[in-house]
């Protein structure tokens, strides 16, 4: 769900929203006589007080803006995002305001009050949606990102538990420009550690596969601004690791345990949707134990899987369900040739383009899970934006895989060895799960003793109720690793431990 963005027709800003620009438009006649000028009241030193008064109360908010250092894109957008007009907006620079007099603090010193710059998407950018433009930033990539954006305390004295939650998150996550020769796009990421590991989605780097060579910069959410390289993807989860150049001093996310989450339990998600930098919005966990399919973001040079011919686990029926990110820079939307079967949490955290390898987190602050992808009401081809059925890549997943990589430059992935359909869709079933079509000779499940005709029902404790669920649970578990497989066989409910082979990639 990275956010591919173009631009539109320039923003018409008002007059009056703008004083600076007025303000030595004309030079009034000299009086007769010199008088001594009006002396405005002396504003309070404090930095963050006075950021705090740059939008005051009554005032039409400011235009969004983006960073220094960034270029327009030339090229409009070819649909529409959510619905809205193709208008879009132009990036402009950010709103100089006069200083209004003092008025009394509440709580002086405890304020953290800032002005918000960041890329602005506007028009379309949704996921099914087509890229046009051009570079998202200038050549040089030296000027200083304008107006750095963390969390905005108004009242100090009337915070609420999401506003603890969100100051303690936002320092953790950070906003990805990948650009590459013919697009780019932005999405979010979350830090790893103090000097600069971050974790994000293949999407998101690779430009939904795109690319496999996209440059890369990290802006945080205090306004520094990093050049990444990519240390590792995992087209087979939808995971990525990026190092960021000469980075300290950052602040890694606290990672919670998903396998501990509870359907109703608070979600938080903190991300950069739209190109709007740390943006936070809450929900709860809706479902666990989910299992989607989303189209394969794996760079070109990237093999593609080659499951069921290699003995993985293939179910080859019915249709992809719509639970997409934004498809490549292409004119026009493709069907993608390949697509992979992940793990989720389901929550109704307002999640949209952008928000992609962004945090999802519980209500202490911690990481639950790595925002994917977003359910689309009319598939590829309907609105591009939350409906509220969102999927986020589980904490324990995400933190296997990124270790993983971390120190070997690639994950690993089980392999069952079998052939699988859904039971539900098997003639003369009576159950749920994931029918044995075929265990391959020599693979983890025919030396386990699985055989054709049993129906898997759960896998490490965890329901399948079909292929999918089945095939995204051994792609979660380690290859080599050994797992349980409850299974049906003549009516009769059975467990047997299966040794993992290795998914080759």
């Amino acid at each position: 769900m990275s956010d591919h963005q173009g631009t539109g027709p320039a923003d018409q800003t008002p007059a009056d929203q703008n004083p600076a620009e007025t303000a030595g438009a004309q030079t009034p006649p000299a009086p007769a006589a010199p008088a001594a000028p009006a002396v405005p009241p002396a504003l309070p030193t404090t930095a963050a007080w006075q950021a705090a008064q740059q939008t005051p109360a009554g005032r039409p908010a400011p235009a969004y803006a983006m960073p220094q250092g960034y270029t327009a894109q030339t090229a409009p957008y070819p649909q529409t995002f959510a619905g809205q007009p193709t208008t879009g907006t132009q990036t402009t620079a950010p709103l100089a305001w006069s200083a209004p007099a003092p008025k009394k603090r509440s709580g002086a010193g405890k304020v953290a009050g800032i002005i918000v710059a960041a890329a602005l998407v506007g028009g379309a950018a949704g996921l099914g949606t087509s890229y046009a433009g051009s570079a998202l930033f200038s050549p040089s990539g030296t000027a200083p990102i304008a107006g750095p954006a963390t969390v905005t305390v108004n009242d100090s004295d009337d915070v609420n538990q999401t506003t603890g939650i969100a100051a303690k998150v936002v320092p953790s996550v950070v906003t990805i420009s990948a650009t590459s020769q013919s697009g780019g796009g932005t999405g979010s990421g979350v830090i790893l550690t103090e000097d600069g590991y971050v974790v994000t989605n293949t999407h998101v780097v690779t430009l939904d596969g795109a690319s496999g060579d996209a440059t890369i910069r990290v802006t945080t959410s205090d306004g520094r601004v990093y050049d990444a390289e990519i240390v590792g993807t995992d087209p087979t989860y939808d995971l990525a690791v990026i190092k960021l150049t000469d980075a300290e001093g950052l602040t890694p996310i606290e990672f919670a345990s998903s396998s501990e989450l509870n359907v109703g339990d608070t979600t938080i998600a903190v991300g950069a949707p739209l190109g709007l930098a740390n943006t936070v919005t809450t929900g709860i966990v809706s479902a666990l134990n989910r299992s989607i399919e989303i189209a394969s973001s794996a760079a070109p040079e990237t093999e593609p899987e080659t499951a069921p011919e290699d003995g993985g686990e293939g179910e080859g029926e019915g249709d992809v369900p719509p639970f997409l990110f934004d498809y490549g820079q292409q004119q026009t939307p493709t069907q993608p040739s390949e697509s992979i079967k992940i793990a989720v949490i389901q929550t109704d955290a307002a999640i949209n383009p952008g928000n992609s390898g962004g945090a999802l987190v519980d209500d202490e602050g911690r990481l639950i899970g790595i925002n994917v992808a977003i359910a689309s009401a009319g598939g590829s081809s309907g609105q591009a934006g939350s409906i509220g059925v969102g999927f986020s890549i589980p904490s324990d997943i995400v933190e296997r895989i990124t270790d993983e990589i971390i120190e070997n430059g690639e994950a690993s992935h089980g392999l069952l060895g079998a052939n699988v359909l859904s039971a539900g869709q098997v003639e003369d079933a009576t159950m749920t799960g994931a029918f044995i079509k075929e265990a391959v000779e020599g693979g983890a499940a025919a030396e386990a003793g699985l055989q054709e005709g049993d129906i898997v029902t759960a896998f490490n404790g965890v329901p399948v109720t079909d292929s999918v669920d089945l095939t995204a649970l051994v792609r979660a578990a380690a290859a080599g690793s050994t797992a349980t497989v409850t299974f049906v066989r003549d009516g009769e409910t059975r467990e047997v431990d299966v040794t993992l082979g290795t998914l080759e990639q």
